[in-house]
C-alpha cells in the first residue's frame, strides 16, 4: 500500500473515550469525534459514544479484531478520510495505539506521509478505578494484563512475581473472561508467595458505566469475589490500608515527617533526600561489616549490584554531610 502520495491527506485519530461516561471523556476526544467522517471500534465502545456520533459512518469490529480496525483504519484514511479509532481507556494503554502503528509501519507509513495520525489521551481503567477507591496509586505501582490470548504465560507469571516482589501496588487488567478463568488464580498464588493474606485488595467492574461495583476485600479472598473482562484489579502493596471504605497507598511522608505536626524527623531535612536515600544507603554499605552476599539478602539486591556499588567511591555532597552531621 503506497501511502505517501500528495493526494492522500486523511487523518487517524486514536481516540481514548475514558471509562466511557462522556462526562470523563476530554474535550479534545469529543471534538475528535466530531470532526471524524468514520467512526471505528469494537461494539460495546461504539455504543458508549452513540450520542456523539449522530449520522457519521460507523465500523463496528469485535473484541478480537483489533488488527482489522487498524487496517480498515488505514484504508479509509487512504481515501481522504478522517477516521476516529476508538478505545476504551488510553489508546495507549492495552489500546489501539499499538497495533495501529504496527499496521502503518508494516504499509510502508512514515510521519512524513500524507495520513496525519494523532493519539488523543484518555483516563486508563487503572486511573479511572483508583479514583472510585480511594487513593491506591500515590505510590510506585505497575500494571499488568492476565491475557494470555498474545503473550505468553510464563511472561507473564514473570511479571507477577517481579511486582509481587517489589512491593509494587499492581493493576491487574483483563483479569478474567468465559474461557480464561484460571490466570487469575495463578496470580492470587503468586502474590501469595510474598505479599500477606490480608493485603487489601479493590475490584472495580465497569467503573462509571450503569453496572459499576465495587468490592473491597484481601489478596487471600479475592478469588471469591466477582470478577470478570470488566473488572480491574487493584492489589495494594505492603503499606497500603483500607479505612471508611477508602484504599489509600501512603506516598512516605511519614518517613521523614510527623503527619500530625509536620515537622521533620530527627536526621531529615525537607526537600533533601532521605538519610536512607542513595548516598546515605552507599555510606551505610561501605560502613558495613557484612559480606556483599549478606547484604545482597538483606536488601533483595543481587550480588554483583551490591559489589559494584562497594568498589565506587561514596560521592560525599553537601545533602549527604548535612544527613550525616545531623545524626552525629
Amino acid at each position: 500500500m503506497n501511502t505517501s502520495t500528495k493526494e492522500q491527506s486523511g487523518k487517524i485519530m486514536l481516540v481514548g473515550i475514558g471509562p466511557g461516561n462522556i462526562e470523563h471523556m476530554t474535550a479534545r476526544a469529543r471534538s475528535a469525534i466530531a470532526e471524524a467522517d468514520v467512526v471505528i471500534g469494537y461494539t460495546t465502545y461504539i455504543r458508549l459514544v452513540k450520542d456523539l456520533i449522530g449520522d457519521k459512518e460507523v465500523v463496528k469490529k469485535s473484541m478480537t479484531e483489533e488488527l482489522d480496525r487498524a487496517i480498515e483504519a488505514l484504508e479509509r484514511a487512504n481515501a481522504g478520510k478522517k477516521v476516529a479509532l476508538i478505545s476504551s481507556g488510553d489508546a495507549g494503554v492495552y489500546g489501539m495505539a499499538g497495533p495501529t502503528y504496527e499496521v502503518l509501519f508494516q504499509a510502508g507509513w512514515t510521519p512524513q506521509s500524507g495520513i496525519e495520525v494523532e493519539i488523543v489521551p484518555g483516563a486508563s481503567a487503572l486511573n479511572t478505578c483508583a479514583a472510585l477507591v480511594g487513593a491506591p496509586l500515590t505510590h510506585d505501582f505497575c500494571a499488568i494484563s492476565l491475557s494470555d490470548l498474545l503473550t505468553p504465560w510464563p511472561a507473564i507469571a514473570r511479571r507477577l512475581n517481579a511486582a509481587a516482589v517489589a512491593d509494587f501496588v499492581v493493576a491487574l487488567y483483563n483479569p478474567k473472561s468465559g474461557r480464561r478463568t484460571r490466570q487469575i488464580v495463578e496470580a492470587q498464588r503468586l502474590f501469595l508467595r510474598h505479599r500477606r493474606p490480608d493485603t487489601p485488595v479493590a475490584i472495580v467492574k465497569s467503573a462509571y458505566r450503569p453496572k459499576q461495583r465495587i468490592e473491597f476485600t484481601t489478596l487471600a479472598q479475592m478469588n471469591e469475589c466477582d470478577i470478570g473482562m470488566h473488572s480491574t484489579v487493584l492489589i495494594g502493596n505492603s503499606n497500603t490500608f483500607v479505612r471508611d471504605g477508602l484504599m489509600v497507598t501512603p506516598r512516605g511522608y511519614a518517613n521523614k515527617y510527623n503527619v500530625e505536626s509536620g515537622d521533620t524527623r530527627n536526621g531529615e531535612r525537607a526537600g533533601r533526600s532521605l538519610s536512607s536515600g542513595l548516598l546515605g544507603w552507599m555510606e551505610t554499605l561501605h560502613a558495613s561489616n557484612e559480606t556483599p552476599e549478606q547484604l545482597a539478602a538483606r536488601y533483595g539486591l543481587p550480588v554483583e549490584y551490591i559489589v559494584e556499588v562497594l568498589a565506587e567511591p561514596v560521592e560525599m555532597d553537601d545533602k549527604l554531610e548535612n544527613v550525616l552531621d545531623e545524626n552525629g
